[in-house]
C-alpha cells in the first residue's frame, strides 16, 4: 500500500533526514520521500497496522499529521529533531 500524509512543523532539508531514518527504520516501510516544500511524506506499507505506528512516531518526533493537535511539545521536539537531522546529514 501506498499513502502520502501532510504533517506540521516540517521546514527543511534536517527534518526530512530524521524523518526519513526513523521510517526507514519500520520493517515493513519503504519508498519513503519526505517533501519539506509541502510538508508531506510518502511511503509505502506491507501490514495496515503500521500505518498507526508510523503516524505515532512521526508525532514522537515532532511532526504530528495536519489536522492533529500541535501543542508546543511538539514543536520542541521538531526542531531537535531538525537540528540532529542536520547534524547527521
Amino acid at each position: 500500500m501506498q499513502t502520502k500524509i501532510t504533517v506540521q512543523n516540517l521546514k527543511c532539508g534536517g527534518c526530512a533526514n530524521t524523518i526519513s531514518k526513523h521510517l526507514n527504520a519500520f520493517e515493513d516501510v519503504s519508498q519513503v520521500n519526505v517533501e519539506a516544500e509541502n510538508a508531506s511524506v510518502s511511503f509505502a506499507y506491507e501490514k495496515d497496522s503500521t500505518l498507526p505506528k508510523v503516524e505515532l512516531k512521526l508525532k514522537q518526533l515532532g511532526y504530528p499529521v495536519a489536522g492533529d493537535t500541535n501543542s508546543y511539545m511538539n514543536k520542541a521536539k521538531s526542531f531537535v529533531s531538525c537540528a540532529t537531522g542536520k547534524m547527521n546529514h
